[in-house]
């Protein structure tokens, strides 16, 4: 019954004890200030590096914002992450799409320290 019990506490854990896969810092770095997401966008990107971007902009989804509003940080993370998920999938227009939701100063000017 006791390792029953310490199993599920664990199997609850809070959203904010949750860690996100990768940072934020280094979505920065990787995603959009490396070439992962111009290789994407340039259509140039392999499957596997389609669903490394998709995952890095759910990190940022999971994340919590440096400064700013939840509800703005998950309405931006969230509008790069389905557009990146477009592009896994092959849609229409998921690359103009994605360029469009990583706008840098929409984020920049909410949520930059």
């Amino acid at each position: 019954m006791l390792a029953c019990a310490a199993l599920s506490n664990g199997a609850n854990a809070t959203d904010d004890e949750k860690k996100p896969k990768h940072t934020i810092k280094e979505v920065m770095k990787v995603a959009l200030k490396g070439d992962l997401q111009k290789k994407v966008l340039s259509g140039n990107a392999s499957d596997e590096d389609n669903k490394k971007l998709l995952d890095m902009y759910i990190s940022m989804v999971e994340s919590k914002p440096p400064k700013g509003e939840m509800n703005s940080w998950h309405n931006l993370a969230g509008s790069a992450a389905l557009a990146a998920a477009n592009v896994v999938v092959g849609r229409e227009g998921a690359a103009e799409e994605l360029k469009t939701a990583t706008n840098c100063k929409a984020c920049y000017s909410e949520h930059k320290p």
